[in-house]
């Protein structure tokens, strides 16, 4: 199935202030997730394998890198045998990059929060407002919107703006080292 999210990363310098922000608006707390991002090397887009002990999907999407707002026109397929998937997904087309991080998981209707802590990385929150669950029928100009909302509620800078995937900074620092 296809869906579509507007959505930002951006450092993070105080978790606890996103997290109380969220607590107050009384957003649907999830969990803390320990996830897994496995990229695989793929000819168009990216495709990943996330697992996780509340997340467990195959991943296909298309997002520009950007810092602000920014379209992820994305395919969600739930993997029941995650450990199984990889390995075929391994053999057939190689692995890019992993990615591993803790993640606390919030809802405010239709969109989705993390404060994510990426080993090597850092602490990071993310905002993605999409027309799945309660914002099914909602345009990009509305999660636009949604999503400049909230990071003007929680005073995100645009100088906090990651234009990149984790694995993109993953990548990056590995080439860095090697140099």
């Amino acid at each position: 199935m296809s869906f579509l999210n507007v959505e930002i990363k951006a450092r993070c310098t105080d978790p606890a202030a996103i997290r109380h922000y969220l607590l107050a608006q009384q957003a649907e707390f999830k969990g803390v997730d320990e996830q897994t991002d496995t990229y695989f090397q793929v000819p168009n887009g990216r495709l990943k394998l996330r697992e996780g002990r509340i997340e467990n999907n195959l991943i296909q999407y298309n997002r520009p890198n950007q810092a602000g707002p920014k379209n992820s026109d994305f395919k969600l397929v739930k993997v029941p045998d995650a450990a199984g998937l990889k390995t075929a997904l391994a053999a057939s087309l190689g692995i890019k990059v992993i990615v591993q991080k803790k993640r606390e998981i919030y809802f405010i209707g239709n969109v989705k929060f993390h404060i994510d802590e990426v080993p090597g990385l850092g602490s990071f929150m993310e905002i993605e407002a999409g027309n799945i669950g309660t914002g099914a029928g909602l345009g990009q100009p509305e999660l636009l919107e949604q999503c400049r909302h909230y990071m003007q509620q929680l005073g995100i800078r645009n100088e906090d703006l990651i234009q990149v995937s984790y694995s993109d900074m993953l990548l990056a620092a590995t080439e860095g080292a090697k140099d």
